[in-house]
């Protein structure tokens, strides 16, 4: 099935990881103490950001498939389909994991 949304400018959407269900020693953990990923996959690309001398976008330096870290509080999140997704700009994103 197709993605029914196309990020605009310099909008990158990406595809939050699932949360941790249980601890590396083996505890597994209640829906309330789940933290959120700070980490997630690169679903679709804008068009780059704007470079305001030669009015031309430049590329991004991620890519569509690359797993990122990002800040606690960076994006919007939108539901799409029932899936929840992050929206937001190469700023938020911290490194790429290799």
């Amino acid at each position: 099935m197709a993605l029914k949304v196309r990020p605009l400018g310099d909008k990158i959407l990406v595809k939050r990881d699932d949360p941790q269900t249980k601890t590396d020693s083996g505890i597994f953990l209640p829906e309330s103490s789940k933290e959120k990923p700070k980490q997630g996959k690169v679903i679709a690309l804008g068009d780059g950001p704007l470079n305001k001398d030669k009015g031309t976008r430049m590329p991004f330096t991620v890519k569509k498939g690359d797993t990122v870290i990002f800040t606690t509080y960076s994006g919007t999140e939108v539901k799409i389909d029932g899936e929840t997704y992050l929206i937001m700009t190469e700023e938020d994103i911290l490194g790429v994991i290799s």
